[in-house]
């Protein structure tokens, strides 16, 4: 909490005094960069390269995540684990490896997609399949998996609905849960709101990042950065 609200704090100077000097339209992709950054140190400290600071746990979200897997294995589940940050799934296959989990991995640099996906839903001795979002939230057959946890949140309800969707493929005969990791009281939660308020216009329009950042009024960039 110590580090995203000092790092809050230096981005809404930051952003403040570019947006003075230079106006909101030449600014928008350091804002990106900014909320980026602020994205994904709710995820994990290391995304951010900030080891050295050694807190008790460098990610408050991962220890809960892990607690979920644990109760979900106990009962029996199958897990599709999104994130749009191949460095956090990267993260969480590192502690799987450590734990002497088997797991499936895929993301954008995936070559056979199909031999994984099928590998996946063939072997149910495989509790955990980790998927890049923007890789694999569409064209995937999941249905081995009963329930999907999105590490973090995207701007776009829609994408991760899809990436949902995976696993409610025709064949699907089980109760699919979904869950959303959110950290509370961080941009994490204002994405949520933003998606509440403009929900016609992102659900319509927002395919990337850059879209949705086009999209942003200043008043939402202030509302995202406020603590």
């Amino acid at each position: 909490k110590a580090v995203y609200t000092e790092l809050l704090r230096s981005s809404a100077r930051k952003i403040s005094g570019m947006v003075s000097k230079q106006g909101l339209n030449k600014c928008r992709m350091e804002i990106l960069a900014i909320l980026m950054r602020l994205r994904q140190v709710c995820c994990h400290l290391d995304l951010l390269g900030l080891k050295d600071l050694k807190p008790e746990s460098p990610s408050a979200k991962m220890d809960l995540f892990f607690e979920l897997f644990d109760e979900a294995l106990d009962s029996g589940h199958r897990i599709l684990v999104f994130s749009q940050f191949v460095k956090m799934l990267h993260i969480l296959r590192d502690e799987l490896d450590r734990r002497k989990l088997r797991y499936c991995y895929l993301d954008g640099s995936t070559k056979d997609r199909m031999k994984v996906v099928h590998t996946f839903n063939t072997e149910r001795s495989i509790p955990c399949f980790l998927i890049s979002l923007k890789a694999g939230g569409t064209g995937l057959n999941l249905t081995g998996a009963d329930m999907v946890i999105h590490f973090d949140p995207w701007w776009n309800p829609a994408v991760e609905d899809q990436a949902t969707d995976r696993a409610y493929r025709i064949g699907q005969k089980r109760t699919v849960y979904g869950i959303k990791l959110i950290t509370k009281g961080t941009v994490e939660e204002k994405v949520l709101a933003l998606q509440k308020k403009k929900k016609a216009v992102i659900a319509a329009t927002i395919e990337s990042d850059e879209s949705m950042v086009e999209k942003l009024s200043w008043d939402d960039i202030q509302e995202l950065l406020s603590l």
